[in-house]
């Protein structure tokens, strides 16, 4: 069969990836045409669009790129038409994808969704448009079900794809030598994100405190689909970068500080007491306080249901406070317990059920019925 998947950020070119491979399993005749990334790429198939090109954070970026990404939508558009898949498989990525799943049903082409868009914490009406427009959803979070069904929606949950990366994780024996990191200093990890935007409005306040622990190793995790040159303007203080080896890092990680997204859970699912930070523009922030419907931004959070890690959100993300928080975990045994303890609630919630393959299985199930 024919599949079509669209993957506009660097966590969904991870996850489309394993599930085209998962896809392969299931039907050895698949055939792949995609807008995504690298990871995709090493599966196989055609991409006509590196997500490099498609990524914008924020509600007032996104208003300002309006016009690129109608080009975007509409070459995306003729795209599908002329290739004709057997099914579109559409991952996160709302404000583009739920375009394309539109266009895509209003010309008989069947719409899939693994990885739901998160409707969930602002604009659920989008219910709406998910109901209309997606013939079946896959989610990768335990809450999301209970969610979808409140409005009449039956989806499918898989499992954590996550929780899974890391549940299959093997450490490389050689990491800290190979990049000259002491096994005598404890590391803290620093996931500033994967886009330009959010990595120049988080880094340098992340690594202003390095002074105040000298003791420390600070170790960036830097991301392949930036120039390694983009960061030199962060080398400070004997910091260092690494790249592509963020489950290495957060193997060998002591504490972590961690923009919101996926890593916060990554770092959770590694047992490593951590400081979500965020920020973004005040326009864009502004919005979001309005429309935001979830009392958390963090995924370890959510999942949780209640404060397991501290958010240091705009005004709070300073320098001080990453600093006094940090203290904190070192020097509060009692509050570094409970934060793992509520790591361990979240692993049960997440369990172990091979998500990608369990999607794959049940996408090919759906289409061969």
């Amino acid at each position: 069969m024919k599949y079509y998947l669209i993957a506009g950020e660097r966590s969904g070119d991870f996850h489309s990836a394993h599930l085209m491979r998962e896809l392969k399993v299931q039907d050895p005749a698949a055939q792949f045409r995609y807008w995504g990334g690298d990871m995709m790429q090493e599966q196989g198939g055609e991409l006509v669009h590196h997500y490099k090109d498609l990524a914008i954070m924020g509600f007032w970026e996104a208003a300002t790129s309006i016009l690129k990404m109608r080009g975007y939508l509409k070459e995306c558009e003729q795209d599908l038409l002329k290739y004709k898949p057997d099914v579109l498989i559409l991952v996160d990525y709302a404000g583009f994808n739920l375009r394309v799943a539109k266009f895509a049903k209003e010309h008989g082409i069947k719409v899939f969704y693994y990885i739901s868009p998160k409707i969930w914490a602002w604009n659920q009406g989008r219910v709406e448009k998910v109901k209309e427009r997606v013939d079946k959803m896959f989610l990768i979070l335990p809450f999301e079900k209970e969610f979808y069904q409140r409005f009449g929606y039956d989806a499918d949950y898989t499992g954590n794809p996550t929780a899974d990366a890391v549940a299959e994780f093997q450490p490389t024996p050689n990491f800290l030598e190979r990049n000259g990191l002491s096994p005598d200093r404890p590391i803290i990890a620093v996931l500033p994100g994967s886009r330009k935007q959010e990595i120049e409005e988080m880094l340098h306040e992340m690594i202003a405190i390095l002074p105040a622990f000298q003791e420390y190793q600070f170790v960036v995790a830097g991301v392949s689909n930036l120039e390694r040159t983009y960061y030199q303007h962060f080398e400070r203080n004997g910091i260092k970068f690494i790249f592509e080896e963020t489950f290495d890092l957060l193997s060998h990680a002591k504490a972590a500080l961690v923009t919101s997204g996926t890593a916060t859970l990554e770092t959770a699912l590694f047992d490593v007491p951590q400081i979500v930070c965020y920020r973004t523009s005040a326009i864009t922030y502004a919005i979001g306080k309005a429309v935001i419907k979830v009392p958390y931004i963090s995924l370890v959070n959510l999942i949780a249901g209640r404060e397991v890690v501290k958010e240091l959100i705009q005004g709070e993300f300073t320098a001080r406070n990453v600093m006094d928080e940090l203290r904190h975990l070192f020097d509060d045994k009692e509050y570094m317990a409970q934060m793992k303890a509520g790591y361990a609630e979240i692993r049960a919630k997440l369990g172990q059920q091979q998500a990608a393959r369990k999607a794959a299985e049940l996408m090919v199930n759906y289409l061969t019925a």
